[in-house]
């Protein structure tokens, strides 16, 4: 599973580059690293894989989106209580079971082409190693090496077919073949989310409250929330996430009751 990547020194944390350890060798830049580290240098980084976090944010807001606005369609159709209900339980279990398998149709599928484009890259390597290292030797000019110290590089680096492996995959597709995102985990993030967001506005009709408005306040309550949490791991700013999120949930929502309103067939 894809986790945060957290450079500083906290427990259960990535050490962090300029961290020492007892069997670390000491270099040049050392000192340099822990005098920064001793006045707040750190790398600490939001996880941006989408290993779990995606699937989870995701799957929880389209959970609470979509139930609210299918229980707000029918509840403005003038359907019985037992109608919403049901059509609140079967939206939850059909979107989960849709967004689970979803998502996890498609880690699997993109984890299969990395490795896909990884196996070509080392065929590449295999076949024509001179020609890798010169393409990586280019690759360092482009970063602004002169040309005697991008072959050096280059040389050390070609050195481990491991690692020039890895380091060509990087530069080339972009990601890290030894550190893709699980196809379950993401899968499992995604259905349980989607499952607790969908029940939300259903709680009120299972709690022996059929009251939209209810409903539509707890949605309300959810989507700020929702949106503030979104704006806390990506740094925006809480209330406009909040609102942002609220916006875009409550159109749903509105136009979804309109069409309720408009060609439902009340009960007696």
């Amino acid at each position: 599973m894809a986790s945060s990547r957290d450079e500083t020194s906290e427990p259960g944390s990535a050490p962090h580059p300029g961290a020492a350890s007892a069997d670390a060798p000491v270099t040049e830049t050392a000192p340099v690293l822990e005098a920064a580290l001793a006045g707040g240098w750190n790398h600490r980084h939001r996880d941006v894989s989408g290993g779990w976090l995606r699937p989870t944010v995701f799957g929880a807001v389209d959970g609470l989106v979509t139930n609210a606005s299918l229980i707000a369609g029918v509840d403005g159709g003038g359907v019985s209580t037992h109608a919403i209900v049901l059509t609140g339980l079967a939206g939850l279990v059909a979107g989960a079971f849709s967004m689970g398998t979803g998502e996890y149709v498609s880690v699997t599928n993109q984890n299969e082409l990395v490795h896909a484009e990884v196996a070509v890259e080392r065929t590449m390597h295999a076949r024509f190693p001179a020609a890798e290292q010169a393409e990586l030797t280019d690759t360092f000019v482009s970063y602004g090496a002169d040309a005697d110290t991008a072959a050096t590089m280059a040389a050390a680096v070609s050195a481990d077919p491991d690692t020039a492996l890895r380091f060509h995959t990087r530069e080339e597709l972009g990601v890290d073949h030894e550190d893709l995102p699980s196809p379950v985990v993401a899968g499992a993030a995604s259905l349980a989310a989607f499952s607790v967001g969908a029940l939300l506005p259903l709680l009120p009709y299972l709690l022996g409250v059929p009251v939209l408005s209810v409903a539509m306040v707890i949605t309300v309550v959810a989507l700020v929330v929702g949106g503030m949490v979104v704006g806390r791991l990506t740094g925006r700013p809480l209330l406009r996430s909040g609102l942002r999120q609220l916006g875009l949930g409550g159109a749903a929502v509105l136009i979804t009751y309109g069409l309720g309103r408009l060609i439902g067939n009340p009960v007696a």
